[in-house]
């Protein structure tokens, strides 16, 4: 059960290609690095920050992306 999760609001998955990502690490530097990966390739709307749950491992952080708009060609 995950409580630390706050309601996705309905305008970032109102259309296809619309998503939110929850992510869960062990610390800053790896949220903060995988966020980088998915900004990279998609337009995201990223955190600044992350989140830490009391009673609860590592940090969290939201960020939101568009997969209309890829901004790498694939490998």
């Amino acid at each position: 059960m995950v409580l630390y999760v706050n309601p996705i609001n309905e305008t970032h998955v109102s259309e296809p290609g619309l998503v939110v990502v929850d992510i869960a690490a062990a610390d800053d530097a790896t949220a903060l690095a995988f966020q980088q990966m998915l900004a990279g390739r998609w337009a995201t709307a990223t955190a600044q920050r992350t989140t830490r749950d009391p009673g609860q491992p590592g940090v969290r952080l939201r960020c939101y992306l568009d997969l209309r708009h890829e901004l790498t060609a694939r490998s």
